[in-house]
């Protein structure tokens, strides 16, 4: 129980005014307090930490040339356009740039736009009428409806990697244009394979030439990464940018070797894990036929 308990409060008079004070005919100064000299620790402690590195954020826009289409359907059913401009932006970037450097090394892209129309192909990206800075990535609705029938997690899959693809030649450099196209196309397949987004088609392939482009030199740049770290293919971009691309002395100075000899090494290897495949492949038959026999 809490004990409650009253009194009476007199009211006390109010206090007279007082008289404005004078000012002292001969004022003092205040005294300076005595400041510390700071230390080592305070000044760390006082120190503002730097910011932290920041990529490029673009502008993203959307066109569609036909809202009706089967293609249009397809895209807006699964897809959040800006989500995905804006994850494809980020995926591209994280791969082929350091954030510490990114301010000297990364193209000035500005804005990007997205345009769904019908047209032949897949899709393409090209800069603007405006300037080179601006881009269009142009993505065909005709092939977006080929994948009306296909399950909604493959539809959103095809559709993040090909703009993922497309997205790398919007901030890729390509040594002023002399760059093999292999090359060019292999970086942007080799980003979309690093993203998860490889199509089931995919496959590690050891003949034909290695800059063959897209997925089949995707795959050796994987490859290469696994040989000389993981930012390999980061440092290759990093070196198309500013002048022109001499075979030889390009994939000595970064790797100590010639293309195709780095090329030798790889179908080597895919061949003899084909083999050990075969060969496994070989021996389970024989080990369910001796069983079946038995």
């Amino acid at each position: 129980m809490t004990r409650t308990t009253s009194s009476s409060h007199s009211l006390k008079p109010l206090p007279t005014p007082l008289a404005m004070s004078r000012a002292p005919a001969d004022p003092t100064a205040s005294p300076i307090p005595h400041l510390a000299s700071a230390s080592k620790d305070d000044n760390e402690q006082l120190t503002r930490p730097h910011p932290k590195p920041s990529m490029p954020t673009p502008k993203l826009l959307l066109k569609v040339t036909d809202l009706t289409h089967e293609g249009a359907r397809v895209f807006f059913k699964t897809t959040d356009p800006a989500t995905v401009l804006s994850d494809a932006v980020t995926t591209v970037l994280q791969t082929l740039y350091n954030p510490l450097e990114s301010q000297k090394t990364i193209p000035g892209t500005r804005s990007i736009t997205l345009i769904l129309r019908p047209m032949d192909g897949v899709a393409y990206t090209q800069g603007s009428d405006l300037d080179e800075d601006h881009k269009e990535i142009h993505f065909s609705l005709d092939y977006i409806a080929q994948y009306a029938t296909a399950t909604s997690k493959r539809q959103q899959d095809e559709i993040a990697g090909v703009l993922v693809h497309e997205m790398v030649h919007a901030w890729q450099w390509n040594a002023l244009g002399t760059a093999p196209g292999g090359l060019v196309e292999g970086i942007a397949d080799f980003v979309r394979l690093r993203a998860g987004l490889s199509p089931p088609h995919w496959k590690k392939e050891a003949g034909g030439d290695w800059d063959a482009g897209y997925q089949h030199t995707a795959y050796f740049l994987e490859w290469i990464e696994g040989q000389f770290g993981n930012e390999s293919v980061m440092r290759i971009n990093e070196n198309l940018r500013g002048g022109k691309y001499v075979e030889r002395s390009f994939w000595i100075g970064l790797f100590g070797e010639t293309v195709e000899n780095l090329w030798m090494k790889y179908t080597k290897e895919l061949e003899s894990t084909a083999e050990l495949s075969d060969v496994s492949s070989v021996t389970k038959v024989e080990s369910r036929a001796s069983e079946h026999e038995t």
